[in-house]
């Protein structure tokens, strides 16, 4: 005679003693392209996300020196600026108000409303001394006058190698628009690789 199976409760379930069948190889193969093909496309996404995103820039010429140089490969961030604001102090790739085909590095000096002075080769917003450990005295352009105030949408941008920069005191404050992303980062030469501030 048989033995009465034992009841079970609410929450058990009964295991069936039968083996697990293996899925098919057909299935199999399914399944690995699939995998395959979703890691492709997302790879492919992840990179054009990137590249709206971010992209690397070869600086041309030494208005940024000491901190930016000469051949610097540089970090453009493009998405900061569609979300925000810059601030006094942030590094600009801009497009050349002269010739917008031209993109130039700047620092943005003035914000939209300030009052930016600068004489005897110091810098003053809104009546205040600008520190500038970035710019060295040496650079400094003890001839240049300027006595503005920042247009609204505007931005004021100076070159920290004063000397030999063309900047705001040239062609003028730059439109918002005009403004294609921020630097955060030099990559080359490694020596010298890291953020930039």
């Amino acid at each position: 005679m048989f033995s009465p199976e034992p009841e079970l409760d609410r929450g058990q379930r009964r295991r069936s003693n039968r083996a697990r069948q293996p899925l098919p190889r057909r299935r199999r193969r399914s399944l690995t392209q699939a995998a395959v093909s979703f890691g492709a496309k997302s790879f492919v996404m992840l990179l054009m996300c990137w590249a709206l995103c971010f992209n690397f820039s070869e600086v041309r010429g030494g208005s940024m020196m000491p901190g930016i140089q000469d051949r610097d490969r540089i970090l453009v961030d493009h998405v900061s600026y569609l979300f925000g604001t810059p601030e006094r102090g942030d590094i600009v790739v801009l497009r050349y108000p002269i010739d917008p085909s031209l993109d130039y590095v700047k620092r943005v000096v003035g914000l939209p409303g300030d009052r930016v002075q600068i004489y005897e080769g110091y810098v003053w917003v809104n009546d205040v001394l600008v520190e500038e450990p970035y710019v060295d005295p040496n650079s400094n352009d003890p001839f240049a006058y300027v006595d503005t105030i920042v247009e609204p949408d505007s931005y004021f941008v100076l070159g920290d190698n004063r000397i030999r920069s063309s900047d705001s005191r040239e062609f003028g404050q730059v439109p918002h628009e005009y403004l294609r992303g921020k630097v955060r980062v030099r990559l080359w030469p490694l020596k010298r690789a890291g953020l930039v501030l």
